[in-house]
């Protein structure tokens, strides 16, 4: 469970950097997102709490004043402690110069996890963006000035974490290459209607090793890993674009909409269209109260 409050901006105004989405999230114990992998690059900041957050075979225990960067098409999951949940912000970024800018503040594949010190103006920033909900000239060109201010923090007082907080991915050598070539194969494939079968047999290992080499190196079966992926997309899908509920099932891979809306019932609790509804009506209320309950949420 979380509390989030979430802006979009469906058609972008400028090309070579601009901003797709921000937002603020309290997240229950264990609240988790993911397996995903995501189009855009996406910066999350840790304002208070705790979390987990794996990419590339690595996993990073995060706590307030840490941040961490999701590239686009990388296999991701991330999930907050059960003890001590996260609460954090995010802002996610896109255009044909958005990867350069990433790496003027010191982040890339290689280096996901930062701190920073001002945790503060990172929270003002985005406060401020979620309060200009109208996608009116003015507000376009005011959200493009805040997108660089966000940068412009994080440029000055990026620290590099290395090592603290990061434990790295059990090695199984030749098994540790398999989890990554299924990986690429299902983000490549996943749209196609693959299983369990398709997988293994791309592979070229029997369903019970899939089996055993998922648990071992994700505790998860194949095919819940393959649900929750396809889901996790679609979810995306059904708040960021206008696509009809058929054609978003179809883009993640299922055959039918009967099928889909199974699926997704199974995995979220209500139906594709019932979650679209509800998703942006409660974000919408949220955001037009944005200004008070967030500064609540934050500070209390």
């Amino acid at each position: 469970m979380e509390n989030s409050y979430v802006l979009q901006l469906q058609e972008p105004k400028f090309k070579e950097f601009y901003l797709s989405y921000s937002g603020y999230a309290q997240c229950g114990p264990l609240h988790c997102y993911g397996p995903a992998s995501r189009p855009h690059y996406i910066i999350h900041f840790v304002l208070k709490g705790k979390g987990m957050y794996q990419a590339s075979g690595q996993k990073h225990y995060l706590s307030a004043g840490q941040g961490f960067l999701i590239e686009p098409g990388t296999q991701t999951f991330y999930q907050a402690d059960k003890d001590d949940p996260w609460s954090y912000l995010w802002i996610g970024v896109g255009g044909s110069k958005a990867g350069r800018y990433i790496r003027d503040i010191g982040l890339n594949s290689e280096q996901l996890i930062f701190r920073s010190e001002s945790g503060e103006k990172l929270k003002e920033i985005v406060l401020d963006i979620l309060k200009h909900t109208e996608m009116t000239t003015a507000n376009l060109f005011y959200l493009q000035g805040r997108l660089y201010d966000f940068f412009s923090v994080l440029a000055r007082d990026v620290v590099i974490d290395s090592y603290v907080g990061t434990m790295k991915g059990k090695e199984y050598g030749k098994e540790s290459g398999y989890i990554k070539e299924a990986m690429a194969f299902i983000r490549n494939e996943y749209a196609n209607g693959i299983g369990v079968n398709e997988l293994a047999q791309h592979l070229n290992v029997s369903r019970s090793y899939l089996y055993t080499l998922f648990m071992k190196g994700l505790n998860i079966s194949p095919r819940d890993f393959l649900q929750k992926y396809r889901i996790t997309r679609a979810r995306e899908l059904l708040v960021l674009t206008e696509l009809s509920v058929e054609a978003v099932g179809t883009s993640c891979g299922y055959g039918t909409a009967e099928r889909f809306a199974r699926a997704f019932k199974q995995e979220i609790g209500m139906t594709p269209t019932q979650f679209r509804k509800y998703y942006r009506n409660e974000n919408r209320r949220n955001l037009e109260t944005a200004g008070d309950e967030l500064e609540k949420l934050l500070n209390g």
